[in-house]
């Protein structure tokens, strides 16, 4: 599956940077990204260093010596696996005139992000690459059910999806966390990812996973990061509308890939889902990631609202000085309920969008519209008269 979209989004950035990080999640489709892109016409010259390869890891074993001699394209794969490459590329680029532009690969979003901003400030320019979209596939039950890892959501059937991400999993305890340096327990991580499942859609509550899995809260804290880190979790800040106010005030949790919550979950096919008491959740997850996907919002302008009265509003996403409001009802007939009312009034909020997974959009009453992600996406496409 082409994804042209992004192919251009690299282009745009190389325009007004020298690098280009390119990230997201082990197995979600960088590389064959990376490699459509430098077949393009007029790509250039290209040298591409794989450095999960023996062989190009070799070739880097003397950096500079390798590096700056090149001209053209570079394309560096899973570059956090050499952190001391940064400062390197950092003289590389400075160096007038510039005959080098270079196109980094990372699957951890922390760590890369960290040593480029100590390096490579207004150098380079990040383009986060999710897995596959509901405006990328073609059966968006498909991609509820299975996620949209390549391999997941193209497998040949829920089976072979399933036995995918189970392994999956076990790759990234055992082999890619590790790589990156990061000490921890695997199967303590493996005890608290399982339990995240169930506090999907939820504010998280540190004290309470410390004392399940017995052990302190900033262990439990350093295990969510590293999750968050390497795009298996989003935590949604609250909005401060009014720090005079009761508002809730920790983060809640979303697994960022249904399938991966599936998989946790135990949910093998569509009915086992339709069956389950998280479907609601679920729904509200998947649809919550698509958003942001649609509306191209960054982790920084995404955000929920609540009271501890209840009141609450699933995402609220920040552009600039507007503020759009959404809340995810897994219905086909979605209803204004107080909370909504209380959230329009005390946030000011023109529209709140009501995303389900019916077949229809229209307007239910006073500031509330219903859609579904299709039309969302059609309008969110549609240049505004």
């Amino acid at each position: 599956m082409r994804r042209p979209g992004y192919l251009a989004r690299i282009d745009s950035l190389f325009r007004t940077h020298p690098m280009v990080g390119l990230l997201g999640p082990r197995q979600c489709g960088k590389t064959t990204l990376a490699r459509e892109y430098v077949a393009l016409p007029g790509a250039g010259l290209m040298h591409y260093f794989d450095l999960e390869d023996p062989d190009d890891l070799n070739r880097l074993s003397e950096p500079k010596l390798a590096l700056e001699k090149l001209q053209g394209l570079i394309v560096i794969d899973e570059i956090q696996r050499i952190p001391e490459l940064f400062p390197l590329l950092r003289v590389l680029l400075d160096r007038r005139p510039l005959k080098q532009k270079y196109l980094i690969l990372g699957s951890a979003s922390r760590e890369l992000i960290r040593q480029t901003s100590e390096s490579l400030a207004g150098r380079i320019g990040y383009l986060e690459l999710p897995p596959f979209t509901a405006a990328e596939a073609t059966n968006p039950g498909t991609l509820w059910l299975r996620g949209g890892f390549p391999v997941s959501y193209l497998s040949g059937s829920d089976e072979d999806s399933m036995v995918w991400r189970r392994n999956y999993i076990v790759n990234l305890l055992e082999r890619d966390i590790p790589a990156l340096g990061i000490d921890f327990n695997p199967e303590r991580m493996r005890r608290l990812w399982t339990m995240l499942a169930h506090f999907h859609g939820k504010v998280l509550n540190l004290s309470d996973l410390a004392r399940s899995l017995d052990v302190s809260q900033p262990t439990v804290r350093r295990y969510v990061e590293i999750l968050e880190g390497a795009f298996m979790i989003r935590l949604l800040r609250p909005w401060y509308a009014n720090l005079g106010k009761r508002q809730v005030k920790s983060p809640k949790l979303y697994f960022r890939d249904s399938g991966i919550l599936h998989y946790f979950l135990g949910l093998t096919d569509t009915g086992s889902l339709r069956r389950h008491p998280a479907l609601g959740a679920s729904w509200e997850g998947f649809a919550l990631e698509q958003v942001t996907r649609i509306l191209d919002a960054g982790s920084d302008e995404c955000y929920f609202w609540a009271k501890h009265s209840q009141a609450e509003i699933d995402l609220l996403i920040a552009h600039g000085q507007s503020l759009r409001a959404f809340e995810f009802k897994y219905s086909s007939s979605p209803r204004q309920t107080p909370s909504m009312r209380t959230a329009s009034k005390e946030l000011g909020l023109e529209e709140i969008t009501i995303v389900s997974p019916g077949e229809k959009s229209y307007p239910l009453s006073g500031n509330l519209r219903v859609t579904n992600l299709e039309d969302l996406r059609r309008s969110a496409a549609t240049p505004a008269a």
